[in-house]
């Protein structure tokens, strides 16, 4: 995939003819990412849908157990499905030039009592917290 990095973790207990099969299972042949590890144990890994529904089921139970097989503690992989809960980019870009328009359109002095009601309408916080 031309959006991945050139150098990521792989499980090891995941064959490279796996991986590469798999691979085109995602949209973007976006694989999983070991992205981030904390000391307690913790990882988080992103992956992008897989396209096939019928296939889904298989080959998210194969890398769930590759991971968890890597994983120093053994730890059954959490899935969370971030693109019900998170907004989507044009979303994000949308409420970034609302909060621009905001804060360098309209002066100050004329906006200053719904400034905070524009502010929370640009839904800008709501998207960073």
């Amino acid at each position: 995939s031309p959006s991945l990095p050139e150098y990521f973790v792989v499980p090891s207990s995941l064959a490279d003819q796996d991986l590469k099969l798999y691979s085109y299972s995602f949209i973007g042949r976006r694989m999983p990412l070991w992205s981030w590890n904390h000391p307690n144990g913790s990882a988080l890994v992103r992956m992008a849908n897989i396209k096939d529904v019928l296939q889904q089921r298989k080959i998210d139970q194969r890398i769930c157990n590759a991971i968890t097989r890597s994983h120093p503690l053994r730890s059954d992989v959490y899935k969370s499905d971030l693109d019900k809960c998170l907004p989507n980019i044009q979303e994000i870009q949308a409420a970034h030039i609302k909060l621009k328009q905001l804060c360098v359109n309209e002066p100050f002095e004329e906006t200053e009592e719904k400034w905070l009601s524009s502010l929370e309408n640009t839904r800008w916080l709501e998207h960073i917290r």
